[in-house]
């Protein structure tokens, strides 16, 4: 009877140490299969926070070209706001000294109107004196 118990035991055990063995195994193999899983998630982490870093160093540069170039509009816009103010005032100089050429065409138009109607009233006068000069003996 303990010879059979002790072989049923033994069994038992052989068995549970078979199953032992094969869950270690499993285990093994999960353990092997979770660190290949964590190497590879590892790489692409890597592979990520590398193409991060390279689309922070793009976006960067990009930036600064947008800055440098805002900056360069900025003073294309400030240049021809200062052409913009030197021509408006250039344009008011010039309507003023044009409105003073009109008053001055305009008051020689006046005087050349009455040089000419004096000098109508003249050559009456002058033939005016001629005729009345020529009944004179």
């Amino acid at each position: 009877l303990i010879s059979s118990a002790t072989k049923s035991l033994r069994m038992e055990t052989e068995i549970l140490e078979k199953k032992l063995q094969d869950a270690q195994k499993k285990l093994a193999e999960k353990d092997g299969d979770k660190e290949k899983e964590i190497q590879s998630l590892k790489r692409l982490i890597s592979e990520l926070e590398f193409q991060l870093t390279m689309e922070k160093s793009n976006n960067e540069s990009f930036l600064d070209k947008l800055r440098k170039e805002i900056k360069h509009k900025s003073d294309e816009l400030e240049k021809l706001r200062q052409e913009r103010t030197q021509l408006i005032h250039s344009l008011s100089q010039v309507q003023e000294e044009n409105s003073l050429l009109q008053d001055t065409v305009r008051r020689e138009c006046e005087e050349r109107f009455e040089l000419t109607a004096a000098l109508g009233r003249a050559r009456e006068q002058v033939l005016e004196l001629r005729r009345l000069s020529g009944t004179l003996p």
